[in-house]
């Protein structure tokens, strides 16, 4: 039983994971908090896992094992410069979540009329800051899998997806000053700590590499047709516009592709194929254009060599199966169970203020999260 909620972990963690990147436009900068709490760990997981990422990156993190916050990469040391309490505010802040998680728990499992045993408390929340210079963010609670409950930054009102947390929905849009908080974070403070954040680290968020690419064919033998697959490799930043082109314009028919996946080296890969008709070979081409290019890059296609298969494929989905289980062994309990419709500050740290209870709000300091504390879903 725990092996196959391992595994429905793993692939649920890759879903959240890419649905979130690929809302991301081109040159866009985020910043992303997991927290992932069960109520029965087991075989040494975790009962609480709180994980940042900045553009993709996995840069902070903190469970219940530890119970410290601490950096996933180097450049996070510069942030002890600044303010050399920072990772004990972060570890403060996020034992008191811990504990709020674990009542948060209890009071979705009565809530749901559920007996004990296994259940799950998600939440994730952040920004962005897209090339044009617009923002947007993101709060959300999942239960079991499932959305909970979801603040929409448009109407400022928390929007309950489960009958369960509509008890939840009206007494958090009931509190005063609430809206305007959240939205507050999501537009001032957590694109401040994004920015500074990218100021940290860079050399490394910020640089670009060049995309390798390179087009293979092979004639399918059923029906004569061709299959051409253009394979992007080693770039970065991740934003990429790679696509079949016949005749100039984009052509969607026949055409399958992956998202993209990380390299070991931090840089990104991706692969595009399309079947086509030999005889209108000439007409198509790989087009790919990505920040590192002084202008977009237009392959022809080749005669095909007969081969079966395509090594070049093959090896990029083994060095993408072996990446992603590297970096799921480091959060695994990040996004445990959740599907794919899953979701002002301290001068010293990226967390929200600490609203008061008025009754229906308990106040805990979450400063890793950068998020304003995290709430009681109510009794």
């Amino acid at each position: 039983m725990a092996a196959r909620m391992a595994l429905r972990f793993l692939s649920l963690l890759v879903v959240g994971v890419t649905l979130l990147e690929s809302c991301f436009g081109a040159s866009s900068h985020s910043l992303k908090y997991f927290y992932s709490s069960i109520s029965e760990p087991s075989q040494g997981l975790p009962h609480f896992v709180s994980v940042g990422y900045v553009d993709g990156q996995v840069f902070v993190h903190y469970n219940s094992h530890t119970q410290k916050a601490q950096p996933r990469v180097s450049w996070m040391e510069k942030v002890e410069k600044d303010n050399p309490q920072y990772w004990n505010t972060q570890t403060q802040g996020l034992r008191d979540s811990e504990e709020q998680f674990r009542e948060n728990l209890e009071i979705a499992r009565n809530r749901y009329n559920q007996s004990e045993g296994l259940h799950t408390l998600q939440k994730m929340y952040g920004c962005e800051l897209r090339g044009d210079g617009s923002k947007g963010g993101f709060n959300q609670y999942g239960y079991e899998g499932k959305t909970f409950i979801t603040f929409d930054k448009e109407t400022l009102t928390w929007v309950a997806s489960e009958p369960q947390a509509q008890i939840t929905q009206r007494k958090w849009n009931a509190i005063p000053g609430e809206k305007e908080t959240r939205r507050a974070y999501m537009e001032e403070i957590c694109i401040e700590w994004l920015e500074k954040y990218l100021s940290y680290g860079n050399e490394t968020l910020l640089r670009t590499e060049t995309p390798k690419v390179t087009v293979s064919s092979r004639t399918e033998v059923e029906d004569g047709m061709e299959t051409h697959i253009c394979q992007v490799h080693g770039f970065y930043p991740r934003e990429i516009d790679a696509s079949w082109t016949r005749d100039g314009e984009v052509w969607l028919q026949d055409t399958l592709h992956e998202p993209v996946a990380p390299n070991a080296d931090g840089t990104y890969h991706y692969w595009i194929s399309v079947k086509i008709d030999p005889k209108e070979r000439d007409r198509y081409r790989c087009h790919v254009d990505h920040d590192s290019l002084q202008e977009p890059l237009d392959l022809e296609l080749k005669e095909p060599t007969n081969s079966k298969s395509n090594p070049w494929l093959i090896i990029s989905c083994v060095v993408a199966a072996l990446v992603l289980l590297g970096v799921i062994a480091g959060i695994l309990l990040v996004f445990f169970k959740r599907r794919q419709d899953g979701y002002k500050a301290t001068p010293t740290s990226d967390k929200g203020s600490n609203s008061s209870g008025q009754g229906s709000i308990q106040a805990v300091s979450s400063p890793l999260a950068g998020d304003t504390p995290s709430i009681k879903i109510e009794e």
